[in-house]
């Protein structure tokens, strides 16, 4: 996902939105504010327990003269209301899904991170790298992760930051089979972000979000002003028809947010609606389509960077990520979540 620097820090924000989707009544709440730099990946575990990861600059560490941080996971309890650490160092993971069997997949970044996907087995505690390289080469910085029904793992590769080489010709999407095999199936997408399967499985919904550099921190700077401009590129929600194979294929664009800032990362719920945190200055927040891309509903909040539902009894519970904070608010629609392997 994409980040800006800095943040503003809200204590609550009103949703401005009409039924179905946002109750009249309904307020975003802030339920944790201790991360580092930004929070991101959002995810539910099958328990209610809510998986977030706090990415930790390690260029903004040094400019502010703090330890060097390597990336966290954080878990929230919804039942106490705390948060712990659930994994540090994290790889400087990003995106974070829940799969099948309940266990925990993330995407792994650059800047010292580990470029890669990994799984960790939520009974034993222990993690594997499900992909690590393409063609021989480490994948730019996995950003966003989503899963089909039959299993398949799908991610964005771009590249916001970081010193590593660039080893991969194109940012793209890849999906990973059952197998372990890894497929390159998308290379059109500008600079793909979010990522995110339709519920009939038949659309991969996959955002652009060109900033225009691949070195956040790194260009020559005064303060907040930035004295190398660059031009930004494609910022779009885009929907790919998903083949029965699980190849993809460019259908439309269903949201074009040029000049400025497109969604980072995104989710569907139970009707097929999508739910994307939109990181437009002059309006941020979660703007929810239908499939055919029209807005239906819109909730203010700080500069967001993800979404996820919650599960059970809090089906209805959206969570977002924002700034260093996470946030939720409760909605009249369920999220759509991959359905358990028994």
């Amino acid at each position: 996902m994409r980040w800006t620097l800095p943040v503003l820090f809200f204590s609550a924000f009103i949703a401005v939105a009409a039924d179905p989707i946002v109750p009249p009544d309904a307020k975003v709440e802030t339920i944790f504010e201790g991360g580092v730099v930004l929070t991101e990946g959002v995810a539910v575990a099958p328990d209610g327990k809510v998986y977030f990861s706090d990415i930790t600059f390690t260029h903004f560490s040094k400019a502010q003269k703090q330890p060097i941080e390597a990336g966290h996971i954080w878990k929230y309890d919804p039942k106490t209301g705390k948060a712990v650490i659930f994994r540090s160092p994290s790889g400087m993971s990003n995106g974070l899904k829940f799969d099948a069997e309940g266990n925990l997949l993330a995407a792994e970044g650059a800047d010292h991170g580990g470029r890669r996907i990994t799984r960790t087995d939520m009974k034993t505690g222990k993690s594997y790298i499900v992909a690590a390289l393409f063609e021989g080469k480490p994948f730019n910085s996995p950003n966003d992760i989503t899963i089909d029904e039959k299993g398949r793992i799908y991610f964005s590769d771009p590249r916001y930051l970081g010193h590593e080489p660039i080893d991969q010709p194109v940012m793209a999407v890849y999906r990973i089979d059952p197998d372990g095999e890894v497929h390159r199936i998308i290379t059109d997408a500008g600079k793909p972000n979010g990522v995110a399967i339709s519920p009939d499985q038949k659309t991969l919904y996959v955002v652009s979000n060109d900033n225009g550099t691949t070195g956040i921190g790194r260009l020559k700077s005064e303060g907040t002003k930035i004295l190398e401009p660059t031009r930004k590129g494609n910022m779009a929600l885009m929907a790919y028809d998903l083949a029965a194979d699980g190849t993809a294929k460019f259908r439309k664009t269903l949201v074009d947010y040029a000049p400025e800032d497109g969604p980072d990362g995104l989710v569907c719920d139970k009707d097929g609606n999508v739910y994307a945190a939109v990181r437009a200055e002059s309006r941020p927040g979660i703007c929810v389509y239908s499939p055919e891309g029209k807005e239906i509903a819109y909730i203010k909040t700080e500069m967001p960077t993800n979404v996820g539902f919650g599960r059970g009894d809090d089906a209805k519970l959206l969570y977002i990520t924002a700034g260093k904070s996470l946030y939720r608010i409760r909605l009249n629609k369920e999220g759509y979540q991959l359905p358990a392997k028994k």
